[in-house]
């Protein structure tokens, strides 16, 4: 990891999809940083695993794990009932779950699966958890996105591909909502002390591509096989806005090896930001707050 992170020492971390790839990674980075560490996933199995892997390794016994399938969203609102009631405040928030599918599905919820939860769940939880995060401010939201949103756009017609499905181009407008979500987000943060920054972690070679089968997923792993970092190289942005004094107080912004850059223009766009704010708000029953 990188040289300029901060101790984590009293600080409460939480991270979705902590259980393999870069968040199972970025979970122990912050545990041997001296953080409390809050675990989601899945499957109750591997969270236990993982629970007990990273105590043993790390030697923090701060550690706890819940389960959560975050594409429901009355999972997602049990999780944060579950951890409001459970822990007065949080300091780092990592939405970091997310999956690829290139067949359309539908969730529990009757939403088209990408956008369920790479994108709904980001948005349904940070909410949810406003109150513990401004009660540790300065706290930090910190938004797993990727450059697959370049060249995305968000398509208000077809939001859930009904007419026209293809798992990376549905995948690219997910990833193009995590950093307009988290762009207006940071907007209506200010002067709350609470930051909200994105970034792409890079092609990491991890579980993220195994799931899958067919002659596309026997590519794409072919290819990650040739072009992918590992999941260590994948966690270091993640860990590095979760912990950094570099990065105290920034917020809006968007980032790639632990470095500041400009996003796609779509994703600068302040009016599909809003408009996406209210969609999202009415797929996933919230009141505007504007």
């Amino acid at each position: 990891m990188a040289d300029n992170l901060g101790r984590m020492d009293g600080k409460r971390c939480l991270v979705t999809g902590a259980t393999s790839g870069i968040g199972a990674v970025t979970a122990e980075e912050l545990a041997r940083l001296g953080a409390e560490v809050i675990l989601v996933g899945r499957d109750p199995k591997k969270c236990e695993e993982m629970l007990e892997r990273l105590r043993r390794q790390t030697g923090n016994t701060a550690i706890h794990s819940m389960v959560a399938d975050l594409s429901s969203q009355a999972e997602v609102r049990r999780l944060a009932e579950d951890v409001r009631v459970r822990f007065d405040r949080l300091d780092v928030l990592i939405n970091n779950a997310g999956a690829l599918f290139m067949d359309r599905r539908e969730s529990v919820d009757g939403i088209e699966m990408t956008f369920a939860l790479n994108h709904l769940a980001y948005f349904l939880l940070t909410h949810l958890l406003l109150d513990c995060l401004k009660a540790a401010a300065p706290s930090r939201i910190v938004v797993v996105a990727s450059d697959a949103h370049r060249g995305a756009s968000i398509n208000f017609d077809d939001l859930q591909a009904q007419t026209r499905f293809k798992g990376l181009r549905t995948y690219s407008q997910s990833k193009l909502a995590n950093v307009l979500f988290a762009r207006e987000l940071a907007r209506r943060l200010e002067g709350t002390r609470v930051s909200v920054n994105a970034l792409h972690p890079g092609v990491v070679n991890s579980s993220f591509f195994s799931s899958g089968e067919g002659p596309a997923w026997w590519v794409m792993r072919r290819l990650a096989g040739l072009i992918a970092i590992s999941s260590e190289q994948g966690a270091k942005t993640s860990v590095y806005l979760a912990t950094s004094p570099e990065v105290e107080g920034v917020s809006g912004t968007y980032f790639v090896k632990q470095r500041q850059v400009k996003p796609a223009p779509a994703a600068q766009n302040d009016e599909v930001a809003r408009r996406l704010w209210r969609v999202s708000e009415e797929m996933t029953g919230l009141v505007s707050s504007e």
